[in-house]
């Protein structure tokens, strides 16, 4: 129970800010099939899956409501005054995890030389989200309290949501990058803290966006969980480009940072001279540490079988 609320609450974080998704955090974590597998049993799975489906959901789920709560409510800001910080503490989430993923994947990447052609591709698509990612289809400044949105705000909300929560399945780039892509960033995190704070007047917005969510888990999970199943080498090599590709998002990371009020705030781009090497290794420690604590809880799931 405690391992699958922290797994929650990491993938949160992760989700919250712009760079690396909650995805990439439950694959490096070893629980990403199992997380696919989960809610594709609660789609389409027999009575039995689904019991099982959602045990597990609720469990990761608890977690994840957890760190998306004070993701919104406080630690937002942390990352925004640190942001330097907090993106060297990602490039070492990924650089550690990397050699992770490629170990307890040998058996599916050995002798598949040819499908590294894959990683070019990941890469690429999490780069050119990144870069386009600056030119957005919306201005941030839009109200989405009820009755200041019109349609066309409506439909974009559905789309967003749609599109967020596929990136953030896909390890890669993170769902808020998305919405930076829509404009929509400032709008919708400031939307749900409101909501949090009472403020119920941006209801009708956040629930447009939550059926795209629910609308676009459905499209986009069964999908994934066949890719995994047949064509698991070239979905794996994809999966790993997209998390070295995540390091140009990472970099960008801080040239993105806008105020409350939609405005730049100016920053540059991750530098060598910007880096913490410092935290760079405090995520390399995490990672290290999390693998450890998986492998206590499989350890003990055996004895106790």
């Amino acid at each position: 129970m405690i391992m699958r609320l922290i797994q929650g609450f990491c993938m949160a974080l992760a989700d919250s800010v712009p760079g690396v998704s909650g995805g990439t955090i439950a694959f490096l974590l070893g629980f990403y099939d199992k997380f696919i597998g989960s809610l594709d049993d609660i789609i389409s799975g027999t009575k039995e899956e689904k019991k099982e489906a959602v045990k597990f959901l609720i469990k990761i789920g608890i977690g994840w409501v957890i760190g998306f709560c004070m993701a919104i409510l406080f630690i937002t800001a942390v990352f925004e005054d640190n942001i330097y910080e907090i993106s060297s503490l990602f490039i070492g989430f990924i650089l550690f995890a990397i050699p992770i993923i490629i170990r307890e994947e040998k058996d599916c990447l050995k002798g598949k030389y040819l499908n590294m052609i894959f990683i070019v591709f990941g890469g690429a698509l999490v780069a050119g989200i990144t870069y386009f990612s600056g030119s957005t289809i919306l201005a941030d400044g839009v109200n989405l309290s009820a009755g200041k949105f019109g349609f066309g705000v409506g439909i974009l909300l559905f789309i967003a949501g749609m599109v967020a929560i596929s990136a953030m399945v896909l390890p890669g780039i993170s769902g808020s990058t998305i919405l930076m892509v829509f404009g929509l960033y400032i709008p919708v995190t400031t939307a749900i803290k409101d909501i949090l704070h009472l403020k119920f007047e941006y209801i009708p917005a956040v629930a447009i966006f939550g059926v795209g969510i629910v609308i676009g888990i459905l499209l986009v999970v069964k999908l994934i969980k066949k890719l995994l199943n047949s064509f698991r080498s070239q979905t794996v090599y994809f999966i790993i480009g997209m998390m070295i590709g995540s390091f140009y998002s990472i970099a960008m990371g801080p040239t993105t940072l806008k105020s409350s009020e939609g405005v730049s705030k100016g920053l540059k781009m991750l530098t060598p001279d910007s880096f913490s090497l410092w935290f760079f290794l405090i995520g390399g420690v995490i990672i290290l540490g999390l693998q450890y604590l998986k492998y206590l809880m499989e350890k003990k799931s055996q004895v106790q079988k």
